[in-house]
Formats: structure tokens, sequence, C-alpha cells
């Protein structure tokens, strides 16, 4: 068997040479050409696999994206031609929430207000922003929820009913906004410039818009124009319109800019990989032998002590960037972008990505007593201990 893989994928060799021969393609790259003799075809979220693509795949019997999002994959067409197809839902979850709140504390430390005095607006509850959700929940940080289609079929626990209200009714009531939903095209339940430019000129001054959703989900041009014209709301973008040739007057204006890496922690990439090849096995009836444990190497930092006289959201923001600091990410997209122009820059900082772990492999020591502190930094998300 010939499985061609995104040469971004890690651990592709550990997890897919036992199954027959990988080849590696930078994403971007693969062509039609490419998969006339492939068996196997696995991507992330760069490579569009429609019928352009696959005009010369005659033996291709699966495709995998080790990603959440399926918008670049046409999963119809597979399955009209038969060819088995699976994504990764909720592999690198849990690293879009570390770059929410680490995003979010950078940005509360640099503009003088405390997270917890904002009421949190998330849109969309799935993977990424059920998980939000909870984290907010156990930090003790006010928060609605949007999900439209979640609540008509009627998939909200009716304990947590009274969260969740229209888009138009979180955008009047929170003071953040935190985007978290699948691009869709058309439909009653549509997201393309879901955020369109008259919602964005209603946005409370004050406001913070977080997108690490889809990048066309937000007007790109009438946020700009808030930005630049009125400049009394804030922004934290790592999904853009137009990737990798992204506009760099709005990431100009951004508080946070990164390059779509908000979900580049090294844990969910093994993840993906491994849920792929777990699906590839199942769809071939192959073993799967290799487990996630295999792959997971020792975090470089596991342990962090904090003594006495810190406040919570203080003790929250060492913790956090002691793990990840989404300023490497933004300072690494301008650098790039100047060497290299917006595009090949853009696509560097991903390929060429640090290594980058999650809030779960730390462990923070705290003084007994530190009540409020523990509660925080267990919500965000890492492990505590008290002496």
């Amino acid at each position: 068997m010939k499985i061609l893989v995104d040469a971004n994928v890690p651990a592709a060799d550990a997890c897919l040479a036992p199954l027959g021969e990988v080849v590696r393609r930078p994403g971007r790259q693969i062509a039609p050409a490419d998969l006339r003799d492939v068996d196997a075809l696995v991507v992330r979220s760069i490579t569009r696999v429609d019928a352009a693509l696959l005009a010369e795949a005659r033996r291709l019997r699966f495709v995998g994206t080790c990603t959440i999002g399926t918008d670049h994959v046409d999963s119809a067409l597979l399955a009209e031609r038969g060819i088995a197809f699976a994504s990764a839902p909720g592999c690198n979850a849990e690293a879009v929430v570390d770059y929410v709140l680490v995003s979010l504390s950078t940005l509360a430390e640099r503009q003088g207000w405390r997270l917890a005095e904002r009421r949190v607006g998330v849109v969309g509850a799935g993977n990424v922003g059920g998980r939000l959700l909870a984290r907010l929940s156990a930090m003790g940080i006010d928060s609605l929820a949007c999900d439209s289609p979640r609540v008509e079929a009627g998939d909200v626990p009716p304990e947590q009913a009274a969260r969740f209200v229209s888009l138009d009714a979180l955008i009047e009531a929170c003071d953040v906004l935190c985007l978290h939903t699948p691009l869709v095209g058309e439909g009653p339940h549509a997201t393309r410039h879901l955020l369109d430019a008259q919602r964005i000129a209603s946005l409370a001054p004050g406001t913070v818009l977080l997108n690490a959703g889809r990048g066309d989900c937000v007007a790109g041009d009438a946020l700009r124009a808030r930005l630049a014209g009125q400049a009394d709301i804030a922004a934290v973008l790592d999904v853009w319109e137009q990737e990798p040739a992204i506009d760099a007057a709005l990431r100009d204006l951004a508080e946070i800019a990164t390059p779509h890496v908000a979900g580049y922690s090294l844990d969910g990439k093994l993840r993906g990989t491994h849920q792929v090849t777990r699906a590839l096995c199942q769809a071939l009836g192959l073993p799967c032998r290799v487990t996630l444990d295999d792959l997971l190497p020792a975090p470089p930092l596991a342990g962090l002590v904090l003594g006495p006289g810190l406040g919570p959201e203080e003790a929250l923001r060492l913790a956090m960037r002691a793990v990840y600091d989404p300023r490497r990410d933004h300072d690494a997209l301008r650098r790039e972008h100047r060497a290299r122009g917006m595009a090949a820059g853009f696509d560097a900082c991903r390929a060429d990505y640090p290594l980058r772990r999650e809030f779960a492999t730390l462990e923070v020591a705290l003084p007994a007593g530190e009540r409020e502190t523990a509660r925080w930094l267990a919500g965000s998300g890492v492990r505590v201990t008290t002496a």
C-alpha cells in the first residue's frame, strides 16, 4: 500500500510506515499526478480534496484529514466514489482552548482589565467551544453560548439551557466574543460572514473579538474598517480570509495576530495523526499497533513552583505562559512576512512551528491556603498540587 502524507503531519512514519510505503509532500503542493498510484491520502487543512485533485486517483481507497475541520474536503464526492473518509474531531481542541485563555489573559494585562470582570460569549459549542465553556465555568468566569444547530437539535442539557442565547443577544450581553464555528457556506445555519458588517458595527466599545474558528466567519473588510476607524474594540485573530495571503493591514490592527496555529500543540497534532491512523486501519481491516502513549514524549517543562503573594490572574498568566506564549507566534508572523512575503511567510510559520505542549502537561505547586488561585489554575487546565 502507498500512502501520500502532508509533510507537516507529525509521526507519520511511526504510525503509517507499518502499513505500507509512506511518501511525504508539502500540503499545498499535492497535485493530481501525485495520486495516480496512491491507496491512501492523509492531509491537513491546507489541501483542498475535491474533484480536481482526485482527477487521476485510480487506486485511492481512503482520505484522512488530521484536523477538526472538514470544509476543505468534498466528503460527498468521496462517498460517491466509495472512498472512506475520516477526520480527527477534537484532536486539537484542548490546544485551541489553551490559546484562547492565554491570549485573553495577555490582552487583559496589556489593556489593564481583569478576566474575572468580563463575560465571555462563545459562538459554537462543539469540541472547542464546549471545552472552553467548561473551563470558563471551572475558573468562575461568567459566560454565555450561542449554537443554534445544537439548540434546534435538542442537544443542550436542560441545566445549561439558560446559557444558550441568540447571536445578537450574545453580542449585546458579552464583553468578549470567541468564535469556534465550522465554515458553512449556505443554509439556515450558514456561518460565512456570520459576523458581517452590521454585527461588527454593533459591537460595543471595549469588546474583544477572538476568532480561532474559521477566517471566513468574519467579514475581514468590515473588521479592518472598525479597527482602523473607531479603534474602540480589540481583535485576536488566528484564522483569516484568503489564507495564506492574508490582509496585512488587518493583521497590523489586531492585538494578537497568529498564523492559524491555535491548535498547533504537539499533543494535538499527534492525536490527529493517531486518530486518522486508527480510522485507516479500521477502513482497510488492518491492526493498529501504535498507541498515543507511544508517540507522546515527556514535556520539556513538567513542573512549576509558585510562592505566596500572587493573585489568581497573575499566577494564571505565569503558569500558562510557561507552557505557551502566543506573542511568540504573533512576532514570528511579522518576522516571516518581512523575510519571505505574506503567503510564504504565513506557511513558513506553520511548517517550522516550534515545540509546544498543552497546559495539562504542567503541574503547578502552590502553598497551602491558596484556594482561589488553585481554582483558577485547575480550571484553566493545568494540574495543581498544594504543599
